[in-house]
């Protein structure tokens, strides 16, 4: 691959950008933070029920998003680019993670995970103004805590598993 202005773009670059795109996912025209959100969904059900492959995974993608959202910012020239979205991957397994529930569950997790994505609460605003691809992940990954803690409430009251 070449770019116009720099010549050959290097592979990390070109790795990276498949990363945090999610394989082009982040390309999507319209609405790419839920689809990358979608995306999160797929990784989850591929996971499976382990509490530690969750948890390894939501390592490896904060580290990987961190990296590779660093490299975008520098390539899309702005900050938490809108084709990025492995945050919103990593915000999905989070708003999940220890939280027992199936497909409808889950769905309502998607939903929860957008809307705080969406309004961004304190201090999830604030991450937003961490440096490089640490700020990318950050607000999102903030963000999915309360989802997460939101979900734990609606299971409670419901005392069931959807």
């Amino acid at each position: 691959m070449t770019t116009a202005a720099n010549g050959p773009r290097p592979r990390s670059s070109t790795l990276a950008l498949a990363v945090a795109t999610v394989g082009g996912v982040g390309y999507v025209p319209v609405a790419p933070g839920t689809f990358g959100s979608a995306a999160g969904l797929l990784v989850w059900w591929l996971i499976g029920p382990s509490v530690a492959l969750q948890a390894i995974a939501i390592a490896v993608i904060f580290v990987a998003g961190v990296w590779s959202g660093s490299v975008c910012e520098g390539h899309f020239c702005t900050t938490d680019p809108g084709h990025v979205v492995i945050d919103e991957v990593a915000g999905m397994l989070i708003t999940l993670f220890l939280n027992p529930v199936g497909w409808g569950g889950a769905l309502l997790a998607f939903l929860l995970f957008r809307l705080a994505d969406v309004v961004k609460p304190y201090p999830a605003n604030r991450f937003e103004q961490l440096h490089g691809g640490l700020g990318v992940m950050a607000d999102d990954c903030m963000a999915a805590v309360y989802a997460n803690l939101a979900l734990r409430a609606l299971l409670a009251i419901g005392n069931r598993v959807i």
